[in-house]
């Protein structure tokens, strides 16, 4: 089999494209499969005919994502900060109040409660083994009990749980009784500290790319444009002694070795012969994604700087997004007004047609920041739940009892096929910066054992 190719990709998301970059690099031959018609996996930038854009998938990188900031440097793409500046917004209770900081102006018996339960989190997620969650000393307790138990338990105000409530959410994209206590601290030890994943200054979410995420997926991925194939999704996978076929409904393809970095909702849709082994299918029918709507607003300029505020909101449940936030370009050349819709909220919002979810979300806008946030000059939203690709965002999440019956069973080698996607890796686990560290863990490992 002389034309037979070293490694198939599949899935040509930030994962698929690092473990390409690394192989292309290295002269191996090698296709990418993707089924859309696009790059970038969930992550997308979204441009309009006067050249503006938004992202509506993942758009945030901060500190400790080093192999991001490499690239970014690597490829010539720049970087800005998250606006960050004025006063923050507080819509609790049906009172809308403002605040500085990190943490909302409320009564003092509440403040001290979310402060001893964020501490509390933060010591309990120190104590995660990072690359083996499941070997933690108190990981069957911690798994055995959702993380909403443990935040109620935690909580001795309904203001406290509120906001703890709002923030947690954003951070998981699922309901809190949706994920288990263990999964929730590993989700915070991956990402370096509960702080980091809360802020914009220090924190996951300080830097933004300029001409938005996707524009480095896309720089990347020039050298090796040949090498992918669009519109392309992966139907049957046969392994052999030797080598493994990839089947869709237009092509067959033979490689040494194969690289699955599609989210694990989607693998359960590919036939395996043989089957995969019994622990990796059973964890992979467990693993549900988390629901992320991005809701937008564009304007001529960001028209709420001028009145002092930031663009960010925080609000309980009687709203129909957890969190806003300033999402403008880098020049500030037109006003972006970004809205998080997450798990419960996002199934309500998105049940509802385009027309009347315009209607909340600008209602909603000029409570906050006045009348003109009701006439914006575009509007956008976009459910990660209701891609045939992605099915969810931002993550796949683990629920009780998932990491202490099943381990690692996901990121283990099949045989010839390899396993890739943030959800396998153990640093940044959910953000593109564990894509990437993942697709570039297996792309190394089939060139280690070549």
């Amino acid at each position: 089999m002389s034309d037979q190719l070293d490694t198939i990709i599949i899935g040509g998301g930030f994962s698929g494209i690092a473990a390409a970059r690394i192989l292309h690099k290295a002269d191996k031959k090698f296709i990418l499969l993707e089924a859309r018609e696009r790059l970038g996996g969930r992550t997308h930038t979204k441009h309009f005919k006067d050249g503006k854009y938004v992202d509506v998938g993942g758009q945030w990188i901060g500190p400790t994502q080093d192999r991001m900031y490499e690239l970014a440097q690597e490829y010539n793409v720049s970087w800005y900060e998250t606006y960050n500046q004025g006063k923050n917004i507080l819509d609790l209770n049906k009172t809308v109040r403002t605040y500085t900081g990190l943490i909302p102006k409320m009564d003092v018996a509440s403040l001290i409660n979310i402060d001893f339960l964020l501490k509390k989190l933060e010591r309990l997620a120190k104590e995660i083994p990072i690359h083996s969650p499941w070997t933690a000393k108190k990981a069957k307790a911690w798994d055995a009990v959702s993380l909403e138990v443990f935040v109620r338990k935690n909580c001795f105000t309904s203001n406290c749980f509120k906001v703890v409530r709002a923030g947690l959410e954003t951070v998981y994209a699922c309901e809190l009784n949706e994920v288990s206590l263990l999964h929730a601290l590993f989700y915070i030890r991956s990402g370096t500290n509960l702080n980091n994943l809360l802020s914009i200054q220090d924190g996951a979410q300080q830097h933004r790319i300029n001409g938005g995420m996707q524009t480095l997926a896309e720089r990347i991925a020039e050298s090796f444009m040949t090498s992918i194939r669009f519109d392309s999704p992966a139907k049957r996978i046969i392994q052999y002694e030797d080598y493994v076929t990839v089947k869709g409904d237009h092509f067959s393809y033979d490689a040494k070795n194969v690289i699955i970095t599609i989210p694990p909702v989607l693998i359960s849709a590919i036939e395996f012969t043989p089957a995969l082994p019994l622990y990796k299918t059973q964890l992979i029918q467990k693993l549900s994604m988390g629901i992320v709507g991005k809701v937008l607003g564009v304007y001529d300029k960001p028209f709420w700087r001028d009145q002092g505020y930031s663009g960010q909101v925080v609000s309980d449940e009687h709203a129909p997004f957890q969190t806003l936030f300033d999402s403008s370009p880098a020049d500030s050349s037109y006003g972006v007004l970004l809205g998080f819709c997450i798990a419960d909220r996002a199934r309500e919002f998105f049940s509802k047609d385009q027309d009347e979810r315009k209607t909340i979300a600008l209602i909603n806008f000029s409570k906050y920041f006045g009348e003109t946030a009701s006439k914006p000059i575009e509007y956008i939203d976009h459910c990660w739940a209701d891609e045939a690709w992605s099915k969810g965002c931002y993550a796949a999440y683990y629920p009780t009892g998932a990491w202490t019956n099943f381990q690692d069973a996901l990121a283990k080698p099949t045989d010839h096929i390899y396993w890739a996607g943030t959800e396998t890796s153990s640093i940044w686990y959910g953000y593109i910066e564990g894509a990437v560290r993942a697709g570039e863990r297996a792309a190394n490992d089939i060139l280690i054992a070549s």
